[in-house]
């Protein structure tokens, strides 16, 4: 009798062990809630979160925490949450980043990068893993010539903005003397290139600034010397903001302009109201206080201000993930296969996203729009021509 015993109960513990070591070997499968909504899945969020920079993607970020909390109250159990990945807007610390994030499996999609320069770095670890990426803000052209499969641009890039910076000098600054400064980055420079097309021979000086450069004192001097009614700049609002400020202490009372960029609180806060009273930027997106539907009121409850830029792209582009997810698409391969055939309205932005094999939006979707400081604030949202 022991010894039968004995032998059943060795093969029992030979079963377990043989149960125990399959289930060892088995992938772990993203959980459910006992239903068909699976649990627990990530969007990652990459882009400067701290730092100089982050005035103009912190607003992104909470475009896409609304969306997921709404996404969540409506499917109970889900349990999607967001993972910040804070570059502070640098290259240096895009590719930990990226890394980091394709290690994390349950991470689908990645809303960002939202800077050019930081997504030459990333993108090509993104694309090695497949996670499919949406980007908010990086605009710089040459981004969709990669051979990137998994990327997407969900706004214009600058082959549509910079000509419409130029056509903006022209025909309604109706400058004859343009300067053309830049930071030497990879969306300044591209931007700056694509606005020298169209003003040609308008454009009577050229000047370069580095990160971090605080004193501009030389390129003033430059500017002022060469008879510019008009300055562009291609850049980000941390130089930007003492340039303009110290361009208008050397006397200069033209035209400011610069791209998406300087769309953000801190160009305004930084240079000071009275310096830059009348300066313009431009972006290829509408003003987030006039979105659609009730995204505006949403995010003022939940957050206790009105949304910034790009506020209401980051949202919209994170309820793409959500719609993939909700349609059971709950890996990396069948996100990305989602994405190449997606063709969906977004709630706050109206546009309708629907991708070219390169990943960037489809034409007809692509809109400028030119604001103007005034009383401390971005005024006069105006769409421009697209030719």
């Amino acid at each position: 009798m022991r010894q039968r015993l004995a032998r059943v109960l060795g093969g029992v513990a030979i079963l377990a062990l043989v149960a125990g070591g399959a289930a060892a070997c088995k992938k772990e499968e993203p959980a459910t809630n006992g239903g068909s909504t699976v649990s627990g899945l990530k969007i990652g969020f990459f882009g400067a979160l701290t730092g100089d920079a982050a005035g103009l993607v912190t607003p992104g970020k909470n475009g896409a925490e609304l969306a997921i909390a709404e996404y969540n109250a409506a499917n109970p159990g889900a349990n999607v949450t967001l993972v910040p990945f804070d570059s502070q807007g640098s290259g240096d610390k895009a590719a930990p980043l990226a890394t980091a994030a394709v290690a994390d499996e349950k991470i689908i999609g990645v809303v960002g990068p939202a800077f050019s320069g930081e997504s030459e770095v990333a993108n090509p670890i993104f694309d090695k893993a497949g996670l499919p990426i949406i980007t908010q803000s990086a605009t710089r052209p040459s981004l969709n010539s990669k051979g990137w499969k998994i990327f997407h641009r969900g706004v214009g890039n600058d082959l549509s903005q910079g000509p419409a910076i130029g056509r903006y000098l022209k025909d309604v600054a109706k400058a004859d003397k343009v300067y053309l400064v830049d930071d030497q980055s990879a969306y300044g420079t591209g931007l700056r290139d694509e606005v020298e097309k169209i003003l040609g021979a308008a454009v009577v000086g050229k000047n370069k600034v580095t990160e971090k450069q605080v004193e501009f004192g030389p390129v003033v001097t430059a500017v002022k010397n060469s008879g510019a009614t008009a300055v562009f700049y291609g850049g980000y609002t941390p130089e930007a903001a003492p340039f303009l400020k110290q361009l208008r202490a050397g006397g200069f009372k033209g035209t400011f302009i610069g791209g998406d960029g300087l769309y953000d609180a801190n160009m305004l806060s930084v240079t000071g109201k009275a310096d830059v009273e009348g300066a313009v930027v431009t972006c290829p997106c509408g003003p987030a206080t006039a979105a659609k539907g009730n995204f505006v009121a949403d995010f003022k409850a939940k957050f206790g201000t009105d949304p910034g830029v790009y506020a209401d792209v980051a949202y919209d582009l994170t309820k793409v993930f959500l719609e993939g997810f909700k349609a059971g698409k709950t890996t990396r391969a069948d996100m990305q296969a989602f994405l190449g055939t997606y063709n969906g309205v977004g709630t706050a932005t109206g546009v309708t996203y629907k991708w070219e094999a390169n990943g960037e939006l489809d034409p007809a979707q692509v809109s400028i729009w030119a604001f103007v400081a005034k009383d401390g604030a971005w005024a006069n949202p105006t769409q421009l021509p697209k030719s």
